[in-house]
């Protein structure tokens, strides 16, 4: 009885080793560290929020089985997460199924993935996990690291956006001029007493009248005197009588200066007096200017004669003729041309930024908006802007300026509703989608802030530093490099070092205001680790870590840095 229970003992046991001897999967899990993998980057990157991958795998020969499957699934895990890449099917060259070839003789594979950027993946690592099958039966192989961290140097890029400011046209000091012409009788140069009757000369005392009443604000700059007389007189007598006309132009303003007690015009060369002899081109615009119907006759006749006293004569001879020479024309020639400028003097920056207070109704537009700028305190200037608002509701630019101050004190909703009202005011405005776009952003709406950016194209340098921003979170660094231009900042340098160009990083660090910053330490010392320079990378990271002491922490898990990770110099550091 004893020796039949030994030999069913014996017989169960023979059996369970021949059951474990038939499955290949405790050979292939035996085995696995003969499996090579390749991660492709090693550490990972995160661009445009994903992280892709590219891995491979070689097999051994005599490592698959014929009829066996494996199940290979990348995964990566980090502190509180992780995540599976998509898993890939391998089958033994005489298995059933879907998959990729594995023969006896040795194989291998290649797959690509990609898959959101989550927080924490930066601290991650790749592991590969291997479900083995053999007919009925499946078996998990034990998993494997194939990859360290990811890196996610694009997150550092900063909110620095600029919005654009709408400019104000304030002139403080405006040109302002007053013309008319007295007319001559022929062959006089005295001022007739009609002259000084007429319309023309009753305004123009009007004109400095208005000067003088607004006390200081008004500056008489001097009077520009042109005589003239018309071409059917005698040629040497015309200008000797152009001359004597412009002295007594000037003559009769003078008196109306004294009178009204005006003491610039008392000042040496305030009149500035030319005779201009006969006026033959004022005379040819003259008949052009009328409908008679010999009009073009007339000129061409007078044109062919070259030699001006022959033209004077048949000019005489042609008015005997013509009535509306004699009468409508000619007389326009004798005459003297009065310009008289002055500036307007506007308020003086301390009564602009008192009134901007106390009755900002009282001040033009231009006045209100340049008052804004008498200020460097941002909720003054926000005060004024939104006094803007309110007295000139329909112009943009106060609207748009109040946006502009709001988004620089990131009040993102307020400006946003500000902005709002500017777009209304100016449709399709560059300016105001330019700082549209920035909320935009600052919201999450990335795609809504580019098409924002590029409508606000032509409205400066600002839009395409703004687009750079957009360009780098989308993994665009060409673009973003091109985009900012010549410029040195922060994000400047990030664009070049993303686009492998770290050298050109460093440099514009050291031309920017974040060259003393942790920031712009740590962007340096990022720049030196990929350039395998040691000396640079160590003391940038530390001048970045005695600036800001969360650097130390970040900087230990910056997949950036895993090549240095055994390094006594930088464990020191951020241990």
């Amino acid at each position: 009885m004893k020796k039949r229970n030994l030999q069913v003992g014996t017989f169960i046991a023979i059996a369970a080793i021949g059951m474990v001897a038939c499955n290949p999967l405790n050979k292939m899990a035996k085995n696995a560290a003969t499996v090579t993998y390749e991660v492709t980057p090693n550490p990972l990157e995160m661009h445009n929020d994903s992280v892709s991958i590219s891995i491979s795998g070689k097999y051994p020969e005599k490592y698959f089985h014929k009829k066996a499957t494996a199940t290979v699934t990348p995964t990566m895990v980090w502190e509180g997460g992780s995540k599976e890449f998509k898993a890939i099917t391998l089958i033994g060259e005489a298995a059933e199924g879907e998959g990729t070839k594995i023969a006896v003789a040795g194989g291998s594979f290649s797959f690509n993935d990609k898959i959101p950027y989550q927080p924490g993946m930066e601290t991650s690592v790749i592991n590969v996990k291997v479900v083995g099958g053999f007919k009925s039966k499946t078996k998990d192989f034990t998993e494997a690291k194939i990859g360290d961290g990811t890196v996610v140097t694009p997150l550092l890029v900063q909110s620095d956006e600029r919005p654009i400011m709408a400019a104000d046209k304030f002139v403080r000091i405006t040109p302002e001029s007053y013309n008319l012409d007295i007319h001559y009788g022929l062959q006089q140069s005295s001022v007739r007493s009609g002259e000084l009757r007429q319309d023309g000369y009753v305004g123009m005392k009007k004109f400095i009248e208005a000067g003088i009443a607004l006390e200081g604000k008004y500056a008489f700059k001097g009077v520009s005197i042109s005589a003239y007389a018309s071409p059917d007189g005698e040629l040497t007598k015309n200008d000797e009588l152009a001359n004597q006309r412009a002295e007594t132009a000037a003559k009769a303003i003078a008196r109306d200066f004294k009178t009204m007690k005006v003491e610039a015009a008392d000042a040496e060369g305030f009149y500035n007096k030319v005779g201009k002899g006969e006026d033959w081109d004022g005379f040819k615009e003259a008949v052009k200017a009328t409908n008679h119907a010999d009009k073009d006759l007339i000129l061409r006749v007078l044109e062919m004669t070259s030699d001006l006293e022959a033209r004077e004569q048949e000019i005489k001879n042609m008015s005997a003729t013509y009535d509306f020479l004699r009468k409508d024309v000619l007389p326009l020639q004798r005459r003297a041309m009065i310009t008289i400028n002055a500036e307007k003097v506007g308020y003086s920056d301390e009564e602009i930024a008192a009134m901007a207070k106390a009755t900002p109704d009282s001040l033009n537009v231009e006045e209100l908006l340049y008052a804004a700028t008498l200020t460097k305190d941002m909720n003054e200037k926000l005060a004024v802007y939104q006094s803007v608002q309110k007295v000139y509701a329909a112009d943009w630019r106060g609207h748009n300026n109040a946006g502009y101050i709001l988004l620089l004190q990131n009040k993102v909703d307020d400006a946003k509703a500000a902005l709002y009202q500017a777009a209304k005011a100016s449709s399709s405005n560059p300016i105001v989608n330019n700082n549209l776009g920035i909320c935009a952003r600052w919201k999450g709406d990335r795609a809504g802030a580019k098409e924002l950016y590029n409508a606000a194209s032509g409205a400066g340098a600002e839009v395409s530093y703004n687009m750079a921003i957009i360009n780098i979170m989308e993994g665009d660094y060409a673009s973003a490099t091109n985009n900012v231009a010549a410029e040195k900042t922060f994000n400047a340098a990030l664009a070049h070092l993303l686009n492998a160009n770290p050298d050109g990083a460093t440099q514009i660090i050291d031309a920017s205001e974040a060259k003393e910053t942790a920031d712009g330490y740590y962007l340096k010392a990022i720049a030196a680790a990929r350039t395998k320079n040691k000396e640079n990378f160590i003391s940038n990271l530390k001048s970045a870590i005695e600036a800001d002491g969360t650097f130390k922490t970040k900087a230990a898990g910056d997949a950036e840095f895993v090549s240095f990770r055994e390094d006594a110099d930088f464990t020191s550091l951020v241990n």
